[in-house]
């Protein structure tokens, strides 16, 4: 696919005889896109222009499949015009190429190419992600979104110290827990990027309806994937328990110009190996991924071969996101893969939404990992855990550090330790604390009685 994604445009002319140019293009897979979809209108003019280029990617780039596909199905079934908007077609299964039984082509990202991935079977290919469109019953997706637009004009918009300088983060954001009783503790305990977060409320009762519904689909997910792609053996560190939302950030994107760069998610409360369950609301954005390369991997090479293969290597997707889509980010996305929501140069409107896109992230906070528990560094701050990304000696490897000198007006140390966990992804204290955790709630329990 990544052969057909270049934007680049052609200059064309109508054919005489829109069959045959379809069928006798040479080295199709060279041509942009916008090359092989002014093909398909002219064969099928009577379509929208977005709908015949979820069809033309569903064939990976084949004009002729896509007509064949088309013609197929389109006996006293011609699909309506659809408007060209950014967005999923619910409908497209039914116009879909057949594949054989032969494993999907692998899809691969090139230096200075974003590949563009729309259907959820090449987005599970190519990446440690996968997606359910439409994943909501339209009326709750709506009176989430509803929800959450109101709260978004109190959001916050996190500051912190990088370079020496102060900075703010391209888009506002919220954390929300399931009870009051957990945001007091999550106040008083918590550390984020080196300082204590103040406003942490409540979670609504449309976000846990949600909750309800993502956690059945996150898990279901998590055994399709172990079992597809992971030769059904869990990845070192991955937890075997079910997975079991607890708190949730929620980010607003207001416009085009809202961002996030490339970054990945904090293990720190969530532990080695997290899933992470995102909920896209209002307007569409990209969402992209990068894989992160180690840049001693070969030494044979020379800087410059390195540099292109690693370039290659970490090319970036981008992923579609529409309104009421659930992404899962599987157990190593965090470790081995950078994530960022590209800004946008033009944005299709959502109905209610406007140019505000809605991002509910659901996490799982392990008790093992509470703060009273983990390693304070020499400024007496709980650290935050960290993998070793880059250094092929160390790669996959966990450290806890200190992130006070991410707080504005804070120096930190250097503090390092390495952290340790067994192959279920919990530290060597988890089983004291499980203990501890069982009989505060037996005590508990006898209170109530």
């Amino acid at each position: 696919m990544d052969a057909f994604i270049s934007r680049k445009r052609r200059r064309i002319s109508p054919p005489d005889d829109a069959q045959a140019a379809a069928s006798a293009i040479p080295g199709e897979d060279e041509d942009s896109t916008d090359f092989k979809l002014a093909l398909l209108v002219s064969l099928h003019p009577e379509i929208g222009q977005s709908f015949l280029l979820e069809i033309l990617l569903d064939a990976n780039g084949s004009v002729e499949k896509a007509s064949q596909a088309l013609a197929e199905k389109g006996n006293g079934d011609s699909p309506r015009k659809r408007p060209l908007t950014v967005g999923y077609q619910s409908s497209l299964s039914r116009f879909a190429v057949q594949r054989g039984s032969t494993a999907s082509k692998k899809l691969s990202a090139k230096k200075g190419k974003t590949l563009h991935l729309y259907s959820p079977e090449d987005i599970e290919n190519a990446t440690p992600c996968s997606i359910i469109h439409n994943f909501l019953p339209p009326h709750e997706a709506d009176a989430l979104l509803r929800d959450m637009l109101a709260e978004a004009p109190t959001f916050g918009r996190d500051t912190f110290k990088l370079f020496d300088r102060v900075v703010e983060s391209p888009h506002s954001i919220c954390f929300y827990v399931d009870s009051w009783d957990e945001a007091a503790r999550q106040r008083d305990d918590y550390i984020y990027n080196g300082s204590r977060i103040t406003d942490i409320r409540r979670t609504l009762p449309e976000m846990d309806k949600a909750k309800a519904k993502v956690q059945t689909a996150v898990n279901a997910e998590i055994e399709r994937r172990i079992e597809r792609f992971q030769d059904g053996a869990r990845l070192k560190y991955q937890s075997p328990r079910e997975w079991i939302p607890n708190a949730s950030f929620v980010n607003c994107y207001d416009g085009g110009a809202e961002r996030v760069g490339y970054h990945s998610d904090q293990l720190t409360y969530v532990g080695p190996r997290a899933v992470i369950g995102s909920l896209s609301l209002g307007v569409a954005r990209e969402f992209r991924v990068r894989r992160v390369v180690a840049r001693d991997d070969d030494n044979s090479l020379s800087p410059a071969s390195d540099a292109v293969i690693r370039a290659d290597t970490e090319g970036q997707i981008a992923i579609h996101l529409p309104h009421n889509s659930l992404l899962v980010m599987h157990a190593s996305m965090q470790e081995e893969w950078k994530h960022s929501i590209a800004p946008a140069q033009a944005i299709d409107p959502h109905p209610i939404a406007g140019n505000k896109r809605i991002n509910i992230t659901y996490r799982q906070y392990k008790e093992s990992l509470h703060p009273r528990y983990t390693p304070r560094c020499r400024c007496n701050v709980p650290t935050v855990l960290r993998c070793v990304q880059r250094k092929k000696e160390n790669r996959g490897r966990y450290m806890w550090m200190c992130h006070t000198s991410y707080t504005p007006g804070q120096e930190g140390c250097s503090f390092f330790q390495w952290a340790e966990f067994d192959d279920d992804g919990e530290p060597p204290w988890a089983k004291n604390v499980a203990g501890r955790t069982a009989e505060n709630a037996a005590r508990d329990e006898g209170h109530r009685e």
